[in-house]
């Protein structure tokens, strides 16, 4: 924050004023569509697109697939794009001081078109949240600060009044219209992408050309069928034949090579089978239960005994993220300023060590989110849902040796009617209930693999309300946290405490979006939950919106919709995205994506509640004053 303070913010406030008196109208706007190309590449929150494509089952989602991994640079350049439009329009806007809001009922409506279309498209579906998302990560720790300035600049250049409360409409530009340029995006490439279908279709040889093109290699195919598709879907790989199956998997158990292509390495093959591989698998490799028991033990050490992380690697690799993502941008300013503006850059010794100080905090922040925020909102997400259903827990699987499924007497009905088989299990002093499964015995060792489960923590299977409450509540208050934390945040707060001249704290500022920002993680990861369609909830909520923003002062429409374009950034982006996707894991969704939008759009609403409130309670005492003053006396008058 001081680094952005003192160099970013003063130097794009430099050039955004000098820039529109010392040139033409067509360099001030490629100025402007660079310059919003420029800072979604660097911006950190934008590289969290590289990282979750994994999560995507790519027979339920094949071009959201595709995006999130084979096209991903594309998309990242769609996104980009998008933000280049946005800032050349909130320049144009302010250089005539248009309204915001006819912008906002514009685009609004064209991309809930365009949403409404894609949601009846099976593939394009599956997008939609995604290309939300993306609006809510394209402005964040380097750009909200340099076009809020560059905005600030212009609006002086101009020497409009109207223009002090219009330069925050720049950032909610910069949300929305990547939306669209992402989903038209994904309507281009549409006829290069099978269709949705089923694992087993997926993997068939009469498939195999069609969904090449999702992936680099045949072994690339191989490792994503392993991790991600079931055994029957694993077999269509083979011809449907377990003894070429069975034959490869042996083949990776003695080829270090393979092993490490397929899998990461010998090690990580043996954690695969025991926690995915079937019975018939495991009898493959293993050549009885003392080789299992030992893959166990060692996997478990490996898991205790690991190496922390090597620290002086991540801080080299954090370093070239925050010099990609801050040096361009200075270059760029400097360029402009010196050689199309012609002019010198005031206190250079102060900027230079603004931009020093840039350079550090950003490393830092980076490199928490990626060792701390990023696999903290993953394991978070996927442990959630044990709070309102059960979870499987594969890595603690015991295996009970020469098992006779005879022995099993015990049944059970359930609520609905349905016969469960169980039995008892004695273990550590104590007899447990274990539910038998057939497909958990294989028959050759006469061994039975009991993987012991969780939950519900709260509530129970016919009941599952009191855990879901749980977690809504859980998401809403890490909401609040995280966007307490925001660094973008903070920076537009404090340019709307100086814009509004102190009339808009910044404190009351960062609590009502976070409350926001809280209200709409928990629509979210509801939505998610019970497995509403995205498209369901945005829509209604977008139209509140605008009739809000109808009633609203253009101020506060300005700073309402900013915020949202500041809430979901290098701090947030992580634990929402990485909890949405894992939770959605668990619970058998298709695609987690969605939480960040409606998380940003939940402090429009809660800002625009505030602008009204405020507004109202200043025309009261306005009023309370003129009635209770009281007119002056003859002499009073003369004095």
């Amino acid at each position: 924050m001081e680094g952005l303070s003192l160099g970013i913010m003063p130097l794009g406030e430099k050039v955004g004023e000098k820039l529109p008196q010392k040139s033409k109208l067509p360099t001030v706007l490629a100025f402007s569509f660079i310059l919003g190309l420029l800072s979604t590449f660097a911006e950190p929150a934008v590289t969290t697109l590289r990282t979750i494509g994994r999560s995507v089952i790519a027979w339920e989602a094949p071009l959201l697939f595709m995006l999130l991994n084979t096209y991903v640079e594309y998309l990242v350049y769609a996104v980009g794009i998008g933000v280049g439009i946005a800032v050349l329009l909130g320049l144009l806007r302010f250089l005539y001081g248009f309204s915001l809001k006819p912008f906002l009922y514009i685009i609004v409506s064209l991309l809930s078109i365009i949403s409404v279309y894609a949601y009846f498209e099976p593939n394009l579906q599956y997008v939609l949240g995604l290309a939300w998302d993306c609006g809510a990560v394209t402005t964040g720790a380097v750009s909200v600060p340099l076009v809020i300035a560059l905005g600030i600049g212009v609006s002086r250049a101009k020497g409009k009044r109207f223009s002090d409360h219009g330069v925050f409409g720049i950032v909610s530009l910069a949300s929305l219209v990547p939306i669209i340029t992402v989903i038209l995006y994904g309507i281009i490439i549409l006829p290069k992408v099978p269709s949705p279908m089923t694992a087993g279709e997926f993997f068939s040889p009469e498939n195999r050309h069609e969904i090449s093109m999702l992936f680099s290699g045949e072994e690339e195919l191989m490792k994503y069928a392993f991790n991600h598709a079931d055994y029957q879907a694993q077999l269509a790989l083979f011809d449907h034949d377990p003894n070429k199956m069975n034959d490869f998997l042996r083949e990776i158990s003695r080829d270090e090579n393979l092993a490490e292509n397929l899998f990461g390495g010998k090690d990580d093959f043996n954690s695969w089978i025991m926690e995915k591989g079937t019975a018939r698998q495991k009898a493959a490799i293993f050549q009885g239960t003392e080789d299992m028991q030992e893959a166990i033990d060692n996997y478990w050490n490996k898991r205790l005994d690991s190496e922390p992380s090597d620290i002086i690697s991540s801080l080299k690799r954090n370093t070239t993220v925050a010099i990609r993502a801050i040096i361009p941008l200075v270059l760029l300013l400097l360029l402009v300023l010196f050689f199309i503006a012609r002019e010198k850059l005031p206190q250079s010794d102060l900027v230079a060590l603004g931009i020093f100080f840039a350079l550090i905090g950003m490393t830092l922040l980076r490199g928490g989110v990626d060792t701390g925020l990023a696999n903290l909102g993953d394991q978070v997400g996927q442990n959630l849902p044990v709070v309102f259903s059960e979870i499987s827990m594969p890595a603690d699987m015991k295996i009970i040796t020469n098992f006779d499924p005879e022995t099993v007497l015990q049944r059970s009905i359930t609520h609905n009617g349905r016969i469960e088989h169980f039995f008892y299990m004695h273990s550590d002093s104590e007899y447990l209930k274990v539910p038998y499964k057939p497909e958990n015995f294989h028959k050759e060792h006469s061994n039975y693999y009991h993987i012991p489960s969780r939950g519900p923590l709260f509530g129970s299977d016919e009941n599952d309300m009191p855990g879901i409450i749980v977690v809504i509540i859980f998401v809403f208050f890490m909401g609040f946290g995280a966007t307490i934390a925001e660094p973008s945040l903070n920076a537009l707060g404090i340019a709307v405490e100086e814009i509004t001249v102190g009339s808009v704290k910044k404190s009351a500022l960062i609590r009502t979006v976070a409350v926001g920002v809280g209200i709409g993680a928990g629509a979210g990861i509801s939505r998610i939950i019970w497995n509403v369609p995205l498209l369901w909830v945005l829509i209604p909520m977008y139209i509140i919106l605008l009739v809000f923003t109808k009633f609203s002062t253009e101020q506060f429409v300005n700073i309402a919709w900013d915020s949202a374009g500041v809430t979901t950034r290098v701090v947030t982006v992580p634990l929402v995205i990485s909890m949405g996707l894992g939770i959605s894991r668990k619970v058998g969704i298709v695609e987690g994506f969605g939480m960040l939008s409606l998380a940003s759009a939940g402090p429009i609403l809660t800002v625009l509640i505030m602008g009204i409130y405020i507004n109202r309670k200043r025309k009261a005492v306005s009023k309370v004053d003129s009635e209770t003053e009281e007119p002056l006396v003859e002499d009073e008058i003369v004095k």
